[in-house]
């Protein structure tokens, strides 16, 4: 880069400074990519040889969440919130309401096996992108573009993955296309529950304290993963800090943020706050008052539908709160001069630099290029989202029909024409969703349907020929108990043969509705991988150059629910001109429930109750630090300069919530079950003695 250039980009970036929030430590780094300057600069903290890989190594996915292996016995810590669901399949199979009243198996026979639960674990990452982009040449058709990158990627991830050996293979793309990685990770299918506390103590508060603070909540779950039978030894695993955390402190999160937006144009962020956003929360908002009502008539429909609530609730209030940043006029003024910034280094660059890099020529069109591509998307977007996304079709049963089906037919085909998800390296994974023994109930399964039916009449019109043809006929409540109830897929024993024979039951009505609308859902789902998607994959891979030209290392990808590492430190916060201190204690749990008189979601389990004189309430409970996070961190570790457990990611505060946008750390904060409350629960409160002396390594051997 020229003298003049530099300096132009640094006038540049002292403009945008100007018109965005305080940044501190934002980053949501690969470990490919630490940012070893910031931390020795900062922080003077240089990572010993081995650190990264063994904090790497030591951490794991959870569908929807993240944990870390805490012991050599395999032993993974999560949340309470991201276990919920291997706990409601567990309750369903052993007809014992284990949200409600917890789990603790006192020795390893007694650990439950969850019928679902995959695992896996980041082993390595290797830069796949010449290879990647080789396989698209200029003058391709975007269709053709789309199918030779696909097919690419798969013949990638087949030969990274060996079923034998449990290693699978996945590319994923960041930078939006600017670069394709290959994660190669180890899974673990035998996992085992081994502790969980009551809900009503793990998300203590339930809805009105959810991304709030203060906060009082021990949402943590304990699982163990096996091998051959027998107890994972783990090579690497967290220790457990003695002291704990204390204000000011260097902390990492390891963990795996689901999605993020900030590198989005202003294009893009203007669809998802005028269109997506607004279209997620209406569907939202209407599942929260059914599924809600639903719950609340019976003890029995509580058990089976309080999981769904609580996600629709935590959804509902995330997107919530990233519709309040993209309607901050300042906040939109500040992404519109990043992007300013970024469209004059784009000119500047090909003005200064003779020959302009490779990417110019694409750069200088990339904005109008996604511009275009998003009106495309908005007039795609009912069609997609009610076919091929299924949001007419709000049922498990309407999945399992589909999967069934389009295995049928993607498996006759050679591995790299199929779609991506039937490739061979995700057949294990859609098994094991298959094959779940976990019972389904018809009632709510109809309620369900009936209601997607019913939005799907009402967006569309009832008279739409795409409507008549669903519906067959009748209302939509009579054609989702016509559907749920004449349903064979609901049977475990049909689902396998099925799925073996690669056949299925064309008399079914669920596999019968599945094909009736198959053909339109992908026709359009072409469509969109062409129009929408293959443009703006170029267009965006121009501008992810042009921001490594401008920044350098600076850079990090958004989101893409792979692990990333996250460097803050403790912090209380102003709000509202009041100081909020960096930590609760057990002694606040107390008071805020006799505050709400004990009632609701403020009702103490009465264990707690009884074990009150026995605890110390000093011990520090949740504490909050300013560590960069998102949706699918919950469950992530939080570790010292040491690489010691301190904490346990589980939510962020109601600041923090514009994080999906862009990064701001004056009030915005993540919130952690502090690693001394939750071993003074298990000793104190849950006779878990065991527990704790395993995870802080003073089991008798």
């Amino acid at each position: 880069m020229t003298t003049r250039l530099r300096a132009a980009a640094a006038a540049l970036a002292v403009l945008t400074l100007l018109a965005v929030p305080s940044r501190g430590d934002e980053g949501m780094w690969l470990f490919s990519n630490p940012p070893l300057k910031m931390l020795k600069e900062k922080h003077h903290f240089e990572p010993p040889a081995g650190w990264m890989d063994h904090l790497q190594k030591s951490c794991v996915r959870f569908p929807g969440g993240s944990g870390s292996f805490v012991s050599p016995d395999g032993l993974v810590m999560t949340n309470h919130h991201v276990g919920s669901g291997s706990l409601q399949d567990l309750s369903e199979i052993d007809k014992v309401d284990y949200l409600k009243l917890g789990f603790a198996a006192k020795t390893k026979a007694d650990e439950k096996k969850c019928p679902k639960l995959e695992l896996v674990t980041l082993q390595g990452i290797k830069d796949v992108t010449a290879e990647v982009n080789a396989a698209v040449t200029p003058e391709m058709a975007p269709t053709d573009a789309v199918k030779a990158r696909q097919q690419k990627t798969t013949e990638i991830e087949k030969a990274a993955s060996d079923d034998a050996k449990n290693v699978r293979g996945d590319v994923v793309t960041l930078f939006a296309g600017g670069l394709y990685h290959l994660y190669t990770y180890k899974k673990y299918t035998d996992v085992r529950l081994v502790f969980a506390p009551e809900k009503q103590i793990a998300f203590f508060g339930g809805d009105p304290d959810n991304f709030e603070y203060p906060r009082f909540d021990l949402d943590m779950t304990f699982f163990r993963v096996y091998e051959n039978d027998k107890p994972l030894k783990s090579e690497h695993f967290l220790t457990w800090s003695k002291d704990g955390s204390k204000d000011g402190e260097l902390v990492f999160v390891a963990g795996h943020p689901g999605r993020t937006n900030r590198q989005n144009t202003v294009a893009e962020l203007e669809y998802l706050r005028d269109t997506n956003y607004p279209t997620q929360l209406q569907r939202l908002n209407r599942l929260e008052v059914l599924i809600g009502s639903w719950v609340g008539r019976s003890e029995e429909n509580r058990k089976k539908g309080e999981s769904d609530l609580f996600g629709i609730q935590n959804s509902r209030k995330a997107r919530v709160g990233a519709l309040q940043g993209l309607l901050d006029p300042k906040l939109m003024a500040g992404k519109q001069a990043e992007e300013k910034r970024l469209k004059d280094f784009i000119v500047t660059i090909g003005q200064t630099s003779k020959p302009a890099p490779a990417w110019h020529a694409d750069a200088l069109t990339a904005f109008e290029t996604i511009a275009a591509a998003e009106k495309k998307r908005g007039e795609m977007a009912k069609e997609f989202n009610f076919t091929e996304g299924a949001g007419g079709f709000g049922t498990q049963l309407y999945g399992y029909a589909r999967s069934l089906m389009r295995y049928a037919d993607e498996s006759k085909k050679d591995a790299k024409d199929r779609l991506p998800e039937f490739g061979d390296s995700r057949l294990p994974a859609l098994k094991r969703s298959l094959f779940s023994p976990v019972p389904i109930d018809d009632e709510y399964e109809t309620l369900k349907l009936s209601d997607s039916l019913t939005f799907l009449a009402t967006t569309y019109g009832a008279d739409a020929e795409f409507v008549k043809a669903v519906l067959a006929g009748k209302s939509p409540r009579e054609r989702a108990f016509e559907l749920v109830s004449g349903t064979k897929v609901k049977d475990l024993a049909v689902r396998t043969k099925s799925f073996e024979s690669k056949n299925t039951p064309d008399a079914d009505p669920m596999v019968a509705l599945a094909k009736l609308v198959d053909a339109q859902a992908r026709a359009v789902r072409k469509k969109f991988e062409a129009e929408v998607e293959e443009p703006k994959r170029k267009a965006a891979g121009a501008l992810a150059q042009a921001r490594f030209a401008m920044d350098g290392a600076n850079a990090y990808p958004d989101a893409t629910f792979t692990l990333r590492l996250s460097v803050g430190t403790v912090a209380g916060y102003k709000e509202n001109g009041k100081d909020v201190p960096a930590f609760t204690d057990i002694a606040g749990l107390y008071a805020r429930s006799k505050d709400q008189g004990n009632a609701g979601p403020f009702e103490l389990p009465k264990r707690w109750e009884d074990r009150k004189t026995a605890v110390d309430v000093k011990t520090p409970f949740n504490f909050v630090t300013n560590n960069d996070i998102i949706g699918g961190n919950s469950g992530s570790p939080a570790v010292n300069a040491k690489g010691e457990v301190v904490g346990l990611i589980f939510d962020g505060n109601i600041q923090s919530l514009v994080w999906d946008i862009a990064f701001d750390q004056r009030e915005a904060r993540s919130v952690h079950v502090d690693s001394r409350g939750m071993i003074e629960a298990m000793r104190k409160v849950y006779d878990a003695a065991w527990l704790a002396d395993e995870i802080q390594g003073t089991a008798k051997k």
